[in-house]
């Protein structure tokens, strides 16, 4: 054996070193892709637990709200409030917790049941991104620590691809409810693996709630949260009713749907890697870009609702639009100062809200009679909320930079 190759020298532990750093970014990464997996498979199970419940898909759409909800007000609480706490021990507790509420939901007996599971589950979700982000980010070192937290988010983006649409035709050909105790379980995998091989770094002693707090009082940091709001709410709007819009106008057999949802995912991945290559030095315009083009995809299944194929295709553009959370991911790290934590965690909240605000909306459409392709019409019109935000950024930002010029 090499001088190199011995058990103590610099390059073994760092080989040791990097395969732990991948091993436990991997177990992070596996939280957010069974977040994902719960948070986007509620959407394509909805007409199968409507129909179960006896109520009208509308309805249904209540216990998509109820996540997006929890997600909301879990966020700002958790992080706040627990943030002294070890994040090794936060990260299990919180998949421990939501383990908990996708087994409520796999018992849930009635559309109240539903929604009050629907809520406790998502409460951990906003959290749980924020702090393993950071956690990646403290046991990657310095020069590694942008890889590190790309890799946790990409967990999301797989499930998009592989996790939805598997829990979808598990739920369709077993029943809706074995879907959520899947997720139940590999919730109770994720945090036994974390707690087996992810370091224990100590209480965080720098916590502190006020400063955190500090981000809710920053009018940059609000403004990007109000964008993620509302300009994502147009792929919610959408992909909510997706499953019954295809059910309900189309002739294509039933596991199309798990097609064009994993098609779906593909552009989400996609979008994400592009936006991470194009986003640096020009996050605003590539905000806008993503933005845009979350809106003319709205507007192109508006139109193609009937079309299978051309249903998958505005889906792969508007998954592809879900880039735009990497520049405002971004742009919140530049504006949140010492309250990096909480913007982190409330980005998550802010997605959620849209998740929350377009299928509400799109369901006040549908009971109004406007048809299926009203969902699309919806997404246009918060896509459009979201260029008006964004232009309030700009106008914020400039006014700024000459202040700061001024003094």
């Amino acid at each position: 054996m090499t001088h190199s190759q011995h058990p103590g020298s610099p390059e073994h532990q760092h080989r040791e070193g990097e395969a732990s750093l991948k091993v436990v970014t991997f177990w992070l990464a596996f939280g957010t892709f069974v977040l994902g997996c719960s948070e986007f498979a509620a959407m394509g199970l909805l007409p199968y637990f409507a129909q179960d419940f006896g109520i009208s898909e509308k309805v249904a759409g209540y216990a998509i709200s109820a996540y997006a909800l929890g997600v909301v007000v879990g966020a700002p609480l958790i992080t706040m409030f627990f943030s002294h706490i070890a994040r090794r021990t936060m990260l299990i507790a919180m998949m421990i917790f939501y383990a908990g509420g996708n087994l409520a939901t796999a018992l849930a007996w009635s559309e109240w049941t539903m929604n009050i599971a629907r809520f406790i589950a998502g409460l951990p979700h906003g959290a749980y991104f924020g702090i393993a982000m950071l956690f990646a980010a403290d046991i990657a070192g310095k020069n590694r620590r942008a890889r590190a937290v790309s890799n946790v988010i990409l967990g999301l983006t797989v499930a998009t691809i592989i996790g939805v649409p598997g829990i979808s035709a598990i739920g369709q050909t077993m029943g809706w409810r074995i879907g959520f105790f899947m997720i139940a379980v590999l919730s109770l995998v994720t945090a036994i693996m974390v707690w087996k091989i992810a370091p224990y770094r100590g209480p965080n002693p720098n916590a502190n709630p006020r400063s955190e707090l500090s981000a809710l009082k920053n009018k940059d940091v609000l403004l990007v949260l109000l964008m993620g709001a509302i300009g994502f709410g147009g792929m919610f709007s959408v992909y909510s009713y997706f499953s019954a819009t295809f059910l309900n106008t189309t002739s294509s057999p039933e596991w199309g749907i798990s097609i064009v949802l994993m098609i779906y995912g593909i552009g989400t991945t996609l979008g994400n890697l592009l936006a991470g290559r194009i986003a640096e030095g020009r996050l605003l315009r590539t905000a806008l870009g993503f933005q845009v083009l979350l809106g003319l995809s709205a507007a192109a299944y508006a139109m193609s609702v009937g079309n299978p194929v051309l249903m998958a295709v505005a889906l792969f553009c508007m998954g592809m639009g879900g880039g735009m959370v990497v520049p405002l991911q971004t742009r919140l790290m530049d504006v949140a100062g010492n309250a990096q934590t909480l913007a982190g965690a409330m980005n998550h909240a802010a997605f959620n809200s849209a998740n929350a605000l377009g299928p509400w909306l799109a369901g006040m459409a549908l009971a109004a009679g406007y048809g299926y392709a009203s969902t699309g019409w919806v997404g246009v019109a918060l896509s459009a909320g979201g260029v008006l935000i964004w232009c309030l950024i700009v106008m914020a930002n400039s006014s700024r930079r000459t202040s700061e010029a001024v003094s």
